[in-house]
């Protein structure tokens, strides 16, 4: 809708307007050795960590919890499962784009019949405040490859980290309301939308496919290559351990369960998160499993990225973050799997812009 300017001076202020609002969660620098950051709540800017990789689990926890609780009966009153949606005013800062992102396909996921009702709920009370990802720093990120280094909308309020300011771009009506009553924000000047403009032009030069392949072709590539000796490759080495589910942004699988109490008489109903990279997921009552090899769930889990969604929903599911390759116990690299069946199939390319045949 509108930009505005906010002088680097007045973030902490702007960080106390949000918690007299509600519960403000925002990256924290988990550990200094290790470099690895968390979305928690935080009270103070100071708390905030601006420049950040990656967090260990995306922003998808709030969006749809690990433990959710969809309904509870209570037998001694003859009551019969109730509904439950369990929701929380939350304003959400600091989210990268690479994590809009996976908040996107959720949200189309979600919102295809039959719709989830509880978590678009749930959505409706959590506000989006993204943050611009400056630097290329992350080895394990794909960005560049899926082109989610620039921003696509899908959050309330965006701030560009510009130096000592920061280009604040509101998108929303949610978004209006959080700022109205907030004194330290100005109009930009033309230097601040060159300044912008100049950050964005850098970063398409340095954001560069990290695999040599064009991002069009991907979808072809993964049919031609559905018996690509690499998903057998993988899945000897695969631990089927669901690391890599567990931290996409944008996986959603779930089961439900029924957990009564220890009087037989309450409980509740339950959905927690499941992987397609675990055993029984496939399995069918007769005990036949749909992908009983490790290679063919590896293979699944990739097609779930780059093939299944683009048919049906016109849209990779890989947002390039990065963190199933740095979570994988077994050093299954994303980039390096690309990279391979790219050379399978013909469609990885040279130096020189031809293209690279095993042949």
């Amino acid at each position: 809708m509108r930009y505005l300017v906010l002088q680097k001076e007045h973030f902490g202020a702007f960080i106390e307007h949000l918690n007299l609002i509600s519960k403000v969660v925002a990256p924290v620098r988990k550990d200094q050795k290790t470099n690895q950051f968390s979305f928690e709540e935080v009270s103070q800017a100071e708390e905030i960590a601006l420049n950040y990789i990656p967090t260990i689990l995306p922003p998808k926890k709030y969006f749809m919890p690990q433990y959710e609780t969809l309904a509870e009966y209570d037998a001694s009153r003859g009551q019969n499962m109730q509904p439950v949606v369990e929701v929380e005013k939350l304003i959400l800062f600091g989210v990268h784009t690479c994590d809009l992102a996976g908040i996107q396909c959720l949200n189309v996921v979600f919102n295809d019949r039959p719709k989830d009702i509880n978590y678009l709920i749930r959505k409706g009370y959590i506000t989006l405040i993204g943050l611009e990802c400056n630097n290329y720093c992350d080895s394990f990120a794909s960005c560049g490859l899926m082109g989610t280094f620039l921003p696509q909308g899908g959050y309330d309020l965006f701030f560009t980290d510009l130096n000592d300011y920061f280009m604040v771009h509101i998108a929303t009506q949610k978004g209006e309301e959080l700022i109205k009553n907030f004194q330290f924000f100005t109009d930009p000047a033309p230097k601040h939308f060159k300044d912008l403009q100049h950050l964005r032009e850098k970063k398409q030069d340095t954001f560069e496919p990290e695999v040599p392949i064009d991002r069009n072709l991907i979808p072809k590539m993964f049919a031609e290559g559905f018996e690509a000796k690499v998903w057998e490759e993988i899945g000897n080495r695969c631990l089927s351990c669901a690391n890599c589910t567990n931290v996409c942004p944008t996986c959603y699988c779930f089961d439900v369960m029924d957990v009564p109490n220890l009087d037989l008489k309450t409980g509740k109903r339950i959905r927690v998160w499941d992987s397609c990279q675990n055993e029984p997921f496939a399995k069918i009552a007769s005990g036949e499993s749909f992908r009983a090899l490790r290679s063919d769930r590896k293979r699944h889990r990739f097609n779930r990225k780059f093939s299944y969604p683009v048919k049906r929903y016109n849209k990779f599911f890989c947002t390039g973050c990065g963190r199933c390759s740095r979570t994988c116990m077994a050093k299954i690299d994303l980039k390096e799997t690309i990279t391979q069946l790219a050379q399978e199939t013909g469609y990885l390319h040279t130096k020189e812009g031809k293209v690279w045949t095993s042949s």
